[in-house]
């Protein structure tokens, strides 16, 4: 017997205004399922949860609810009375008919899964990752069907998500997530729905995980634009046709007439989802600097609060590299950005700058703006005009670039979306010639398309970037080395994301023997994309390295050297590390030439 979907919709449709979210939806959802619902900011990814949760109506359509089925909506953000300890706060949602040792076992139980240190911490005294893992507890306590995530990764550490990602893949109950975070739905789903007016029928509904989406929407979109240039061919025949002014008098022309107008609303329709692929205009502007060196730090070690953060920590910035900074929250990853732009002295240690350096910060905490100025103040600050690679752009030109109309100049940034947010920061960075970008958590609140962009400009930058992220295709997509912090003062350098993952689940720093089957090991075809690019990137720092190594040894052999013990026992500490870096880069280059001759 086939079984019953918690859910369906029958063609549901919601609109703001005049503005319409989406129309015509028609889903379901199957015990079991695992859904990932994904696509641009203002698609309407939230509001059609909300329906859902039965939180919000639609404009038209039908919801169909299998009968007793609980379903429960966990939202982006996490509400908890702050004087209520995580105990009080799981116990709530026990049956009351239970006995106090069950209950206590049960809420055990959850404390266990969740993983939770303190049951008697306050609620108000948490962390946004902790607070997460809070609710999705109340959540499983209440054993329901079917759970809405709304941006569940928000706030978590990578800790925190591998911790949620292994939990859903083995989840008892079905789900629909919201998220960005290409990884994770590539791990935890296997069904991906994107809302996007790109699609004939609005949406696009794929069977499988995020690979297996994007293997189906490219052959769409292919075939969608092989489409369009055949239906202009015809179009543009038939115009032709009607420009020598056929009467119609006869069935035969009448019927040739309204099947070119029909051709001709085909055209416009087809062109204007095309269109609906609009994404910001992202290039960073570089100084072009060819100093060799753009920064050393060596030996750092800091504490904050009474806690080592980090300890022995070393790093160079050369033009054309990608420094990847992961770890736990709280494990100094902000920290270390504010050494590297001398808004923080270390404890100990050294960090030393090219002269004239030019370093410009992506803050993760978006506090940079007044919230009562308008958007144009935001984007341009004076005036009516910016300056960009030396041209003068006009406010309502740099806006567009952003994808902001020009009726939302005289906004206020209050009324903006995280994502929108985002966008006004990223514009602020590309007036700025840079020759170092320190890039803190940048792809929060950011959809998938306009993470794609980022990938790319980023990808392009001529000087050095240093990117926090707990976005794994990122900072595998661009980082040519990792340092991670693992919050007990100790740090760790790794070649890749993968290289990382392998370590954490095997205790070692060599990869594993059948890399591709890790489940965190990303699909060529989803993840690396590796160009030639790629590799001309890493054979460059592998020079580089090469350099410096030959440099110290040439130091090393001075007679000089070789009578101060503290000098030498420097220099050979600074030759172990560059020999490790060497070794990283020269592995990264055989993944990535497997990857391109397969």
């Amino acid at each position: 017997m086939a079984e019953t979907p918690y859910l369906t919709t029958h063609a549901i449709s919601k609109s703001y205004d005049i503005q319409p979210l989406f129309s015509a939806i028609s889903l379901s959802l199957m015990p079991g399922e695992r859904l990932g619902l994904i696509g641009p900011n203002g698609s309407g990814k939230t509001t059609l949860l909300k329906i859902l949760a039965g939180e919000e109506e639609p404009d038209a359509g039908d919801i169909l609810r299998k009968r007793n089925t609980s379903l429960i909506y966990l939202p982006q953000e996490d509400r908890f009375d702050p004087a209520m300890t995580v105990y009080d706060a799981l116990f709530k949602y026990l049956p009351k008919d239970l006995p106090d040792w069950e209950r206590d076992k049960r809420v055990e139980e959850i404390r266990s899964l969740i993983e939770f240190p303190d049951l008697q911490q306050e609620t108000g005294a948490l962390s946004g990752g902790w607070r997460k893992r809070l609710a999705i507890g109340q959540a499983l306590l209440q054993q329901p069907a079917v759970i809405l995530l709304d941006e569940p990764t928000n706030h978590l550490d990578l800790e925190g998500i591998l911790w949620l990602e292994n939990l859903l893949k083995s989840a008892p109950f079905a789900f629909i997530l919201v998220s960005h975070d290409r990884y994770f739905l590539e791990h935890a789903t296997n069904r991906i729905v994107e809302l996007n007016q790109r699609y004939p029928a609005g949406y696009l509904k794929v069977d499988g995980n995020y690979s297996r989406f994007v293997e189906i929407r490219a052959k769409l979109l292919a075939e969608q634009s092989k489409h369009a240039v055949t239906l202009s061919n015809k179009v543009r025949r038939e115009i032709d046709w009607l420009r020598r002014g056929p009467k119609a008098r006869t069935t035969k022309a009448r019927s040739r007439i309204d099947h070119a107008r029909q051709m001709m609303d085909n055209l416009d329709q087809l062109k204007n989802r095309t269109h609906q692929r609009s994404v910001p205009q992202i290039e960073f502007d570089g100084t072009e600097r060819k100093t060799k060196k753009l920064l050393e730090a060596r030996k750092l070690r800091i504490s904050r609060g009474g806690k080592l953060l980090f300890s022995n920590l070393e790093l160079t910035l050369s033009p054309g590299t990608c420094l990847g900074i992961m770890g736990r929250n709280g494990s100094g990853k902000s920290t270390l950005l504010q050494l590297i732009n001398r808004q923080l002295k270390p404890d100990r240690g050294w960090i030393k700058q090219a002269d004239g350096v030019r370093i410009v910060t992506f803050d993760q905490k978006r506090d940079l703006m007044d919230e009562n100025q308008s958007l144009q103040q935001a984007l341009v600050h004076t005036g009516d005009s910016v300056v960009y690679r030396d041209k003068v752009v006009h406010i309502v030109s740099w806006a567009k670039r952003f994808l902001f109309k020009p009726e939302q100049l005289e906004l206020p940034i209050s009324q903006l979306s995280g994502g929108e947010k985002a966008r006004v920061l990223l514009a602020n960075l590309m007036v700025q010639p840079a020759d170092i970008l320190l890039l803190d958590e940048p792809t929060n609140d950011l959809d998938i398309p306009t993470l794609e962009l980022l990938e790319e400009s980023l990808s392009d930058f001529p000087g050095a970037i240093v990117l926090i992220s707990h976005d794994r295709f990122l900072i595998d997509r661009l980082c040519d080395n990792l340092v991670y912090l693992a919050g007990d003062g100790t740090v760790k350098y790794f070649a890749d994301y993968s290289q990382l993952y392998r370590y954490q689940n095997s205790g070692v720093t060599e990869p594993a023997a059948t890399p591709e089957n890790s489940p965190a090991t990303p699909k060529p075809h989803l993840v690396k994309r590796a160009t030639s690019k790629d590799i001309s990137r890493v054979e460059r720092n592998i020079g580089r390295v090469e350099a410096e190594l030959n440099e110290l040894n040439q130091a090393m052999a001075d007679p000089v050297n070789q009578s101060n013990a503290a000098v030498l026992e420097e220099l050979y500490n600074r030759q172990n590390s560059l020999k490790r870096e060497r070794d990283r880069l020269y592995e990264r280059w055989t993944e990535l030439d497997q990857l391109l001759t397969d």
